[in-house]
């Protein structure tokens, strides 16, 4: 079924509001589901809105709250998000970041005590739109074994950068440290897809395409091996020493609840220093695109391009959705 994306995010925010969201963040919260499921990212759209309510039914998350800013020093600063909405604190902690940049050329901000930002990407097209280089990243619980590791040793960290263009043509790059974050586990499972490439290992300690088996044993294959497992643990690091926050660790000995969670927004004006930023883009892009595909039907891209394309559909027709998971979200209505 497809759900028009004002439907989609008016029922997000009644909801919200039903359950003790303070107005505002109720409105940014919505439109930040709404617009990571028009761009196509369901995992951390719409699949995952009633796991938020839960959380905020739970107490883990405060929708009423805000976050405030508890250091500055120079083009640095450090903010506590009080266990409030993921998205609320991030949104405003990155819209910071690009102010600092404006008025310094590059702007940090370092957010401690804050909840799940669900899309990441979205603070990396926020940072583009006002015209700004942006870098963002979160730690997690442990959920992904180190290399070497059978047990969850690391946090799958997200890692997302941007880059702009004055046409909207931005490049957006959107990573998790595993070859598949759990969202996208989740969603190939409910549509009884196999994995393209091996996401993790079975109970059995082999490598599988299933995405089923990999969420019962929660051992992610991280991205690049040692690789991927190395730059998570790098991650976690920074985002912990500049907030002052929880690391992985602290956060998992914590508690089963995913909360506390380091998050770090850097945001650089390339007009500062002058150029035609543009240029650069659409060279590169050209050179990319341009290159002589493996598959005529599945030809290079650069990151970016796809939400771009999945956005224009699913304006145009409406957000498909599985009909279980927006029944669940009606069922929240009180």
């Amino acid at each position: 079924m497809r759900i028009p994306a004002k439907t989609m995010e008016t029922v997000m925010e009644q909801i919200l509001l039903q359950h003790g969201t303070e107005a505002e963040n109720a409105a940014l919260t919505a439109r930040i589901f709404t617009q990571s499921s028009v761009d196509g990212v369901y995992s951390h759209g719409v699949n995952r809105f009633s796991r938020l309510i839960g959380a905020v039914d739970r107490g883990v998350v405060d929708p009423k709250v805000r976050p405030v800013c508890t250091v500055r020093t120079g083009c640095m600063e450090r903010w506590d998000g009080r266990r409030g909405l993921g998205t609320v604190n991030a949104h405003l902690a990155m819209e910071r970041a690009c102010a600092l940049a404006k008025e310094q050329g590059m702007g940090l901000v370092a957010l401690e005590n804050t909840n799940h930002w669900m899309r990441g990407g979205t603070y990396g097209w926020q940072a583009a739109d006002r015209g700004c280089i942006g870098i963002c990243w979160t730690n997690t619980m442990p959920n992904m074994p180190a290399w070497g590791s059978v047990e969850a040793s690391a946090g799958n960290n997200p890692l997302v950068i941007a880059v702009p263009h004055s046409g909207a043509e931005h490049v957006v790059f959107d990573c998790a440290m595993s070859q598949f974050a759990y969202g996208r586990l989740e969603q190939a499972r409910r549509r009884g897809e196999q994995l393209p490439v091996p996401g993790g290992w079975d109970a059995q300690g082999r490598l599988t395409t299933d995405p089923g088996a990999v969420e019962q044993t929660r051992r992610l294959l991280p991205m690049g091996y040692w690789k991927g497992s190395g730059l998570a643990v790098m991650l976690d690091l920074m985002a912990a020493m500049l907030s002052g926050g929880r690391t992985t660790g602290e956060i998992g000995r914590a508690g089963p609840e995913e909360t506390d969670l380091c998050q770090i927004f850097l945001a650089m004006d390339p007009a500062a220093l002058g150029g035609d930023t543009d240029r650069v883009v659409e060279q590169v892009v050209h050179f990319v695109c341009g290159a002589a595909p493996q598959d005529p039907a599945s030809p290079p891209r650069v990151p970016g391009q796809r939400e771009r394309a999945v956005r224009e559909e699913n304006r145009r027709l409406g957000v498909p959705v599985d009909p279980d998971v927006w029944d669940e979200i009606l069922r929240l209505q009180r």
